[in-house]
């Protein structure tokens, strides 16, 4: 599920002294908001260690997940950021994380004067729409039990991860229905 992994494998090391240079290392607790919604975010972040998620709220304060990162993601509203206007979206650490913070207006003119920054931007903007294509497609296609088998064969041990209200919001299912799919799956 994680085809970031193999993405910096291959990246020269001068290229990435450019990157690290743009870039801010932190460690970061359990559920800080690294970004809120309606805030113009300035950053992407590359996960070294630890989970994050995506989520929105509705106007009844209901928490939707929208995505879960783990190691070697790369993270970021997109869409705010490419925009610069307020993110819709919420990017909060479910447990302690190592991060780079990345610059994205630095990062967008070593893109303009570096091919392989660039053609490795790319390269995750593809990644990145091929997982929220398949995630529009499970969500639509597949029941709730069936994203539930996947997502565990997806990242083995999520239940002991990350608390299950997470996932069942994930799953666009509610908790109740959570447990009992666990339930008749034992």
């Amino acid at each position: 599920m994680h085809t970031n992994k193999d993405i910096l494998d291959n990246v020269p090391e001068d290229v990435l002294l450019k990157l690290k240079s743009i870039s801010t290392y932190r460690e970061v607790d359990a559920n800080i908001q690294l970004e809120k919604s309606g805030k113009i975010p300035k950053k992407l972040y590359f996960i070294v260690s630890g989970i994050m998620r995506c989520y929105i709220t509705s106007e009844k304060g209901k928490e939707f997940n929208k995505k879960f990162f783990f190691p070697k993601d790369f993270v970021g509203a997109l869409t705010a950021l490419i925009k610069k206007e307020p993110s819709k979206l919420v990017y909060e650490t479910l447990t302690k994380v190592c991060i780079y913070e990345i610059d994205y207006s630095r990062l967008m003119k070593l893109c303009a004067t570096n091919l392989i920054i660039s053609n490795l931007y790319a390269k995750a903007l593809e990644i990145l729409f091929m997982g929220y294509e398949k995630r529009q497609i499970d969500l639509i296609s597949l029941k709730s039990t069936q994203r539930y088998l996947k997502l565990i064969e997806d990242i083995p041990g999520i239940d002991k991860l990350i608390p299950q209200y997470h996932i069942a919001s994930y799953l666009n299912i509610t908790p109740v229905q959570l447990s009992r799919i666990k339930k008749q799956l034992n």
